[in-house]
C-alpha cells in the first residue's frame, strides 16, 4: 500500500484495513489499471492558448463487485462544542479532476469525495453515523459520489475557487462509507449502486 501524505488518509487506510475493505493507494491504480499512454492532463481554464496542466491526483480505489470507487479523500476538522454543521468544500479543480478520473477508468469506476472529520471529542451518535479513533484521535466519516455532488454544489468563495453543498442537501446526498460486511448500498449514494457488494461490503444509510 502507497504511504499516505495526512492523518487523515493514514486514519482512512487503517479503517479500511481494520474493515477488511480491499483498496489501492492511487499510485498503484495508476500503474496498474490504466493504460500507459492514459492522457493525465486537462485544459487550464486560465489559458487563452490551450496549455494543458497536470491532472491533480485523488487518493484509492476502493473494490467492490460490480462498482469500484475512486476516492478523493477531504479532511476536516470539528472543533469541540461546535455546532453540527459539517463542512463539505471542495475546490473547482477538484470536480474537474475527478470528473475525469471517472473518465478515465471507466465501465465499473464511480468517482466519490469521502469527507474525514477529524472530532477534538468523541463525535456523537446522533451526528455522526460511521466514527472511529486512530491513534488518539477521533473520526467520522461521510461519502458522496460525485455525481449527486455536481447537481446539488453552488459556489463558497470566488476568489479561492472553491464550491460546497448545502446543508440539507449534503445531509440527503451523502452517507456512511462502510457498514457490516451483510448490508449493501443502499438510499442516496446508492440508487445506481445497488446490488454493489464490497468485501466486506461497503454501505450507505
Amino acid at each position: 500500500m502507497g504511504q499516505s501524505r495526512h492523518h487523515y488518509e493514514q486514519a482512512l487506510e487503517a479503517h479500511l484495513r481494520a474493515r477488511r475493505i480491499p483498496y489501492i493507494s492511487v499510485n498503484e491504480a495508476r500503474r496498474t489499471l490504466l493504460p500507459a499512454d492514459a492522457d493525465l492532463s486537462i485544459a487550464d481554464p486560465a489559458s487563452e492558448s490551450g496549455r494543458r496542466v497536470a491532472l491533480k491526483s485523488f487518493d484509492f480505489v476502493i473494490y467492490g463487485e460490480p462498482t469500484n470507487l475512486l476516492v478523493d479523500v477531504k479532511g476536516r476538522k470539528v472543533k469541540a462544542g461546535s455546532p453540527g454543521r459539517l463542512e463539505s468544500w471542495v475546490t473547482e479543480d477538484d470536480v474537474e479532476a475527478l470528473t475525469r478520473w471517472e473518465q478515465l477508468f471507466g465501465e465499473g469506476f464511480r468517482a466519490a469525495f469521502v469527507f474525514i472529520y477529524w472530532c477534538e471529542d468523541q463525535p456523537a451518535d446522533a451526528l455522526f453515523q460511521e466514527i472511529f479513533e486512530h491513534r488518539g484521535r477521533w473520526y467520522a466519516v461521510r461519502s458522496v459520489l460525485l455525481e449527486p455532488y455536481k447537481k446539488e454544489m453552488v459556489p463558497r468563495s470566488k476568489r479561492w475557487q472553491t464550491v460546497n453543498v448545502p446543508s440539507a442537501a449534503y445531509e440527503r446526498i451523502s452517507s456512511p462509507l462502510s457498514a457490516s460486511p451483510c448490508e449493501e448500498f443502499a438510499g442516496s449514494l446508492t440508487d445506481e449502486l445497488a446490488g454493489t457488494r464490497f468485501a466486506p461490503t461497503l454501505a450507505a444509510r
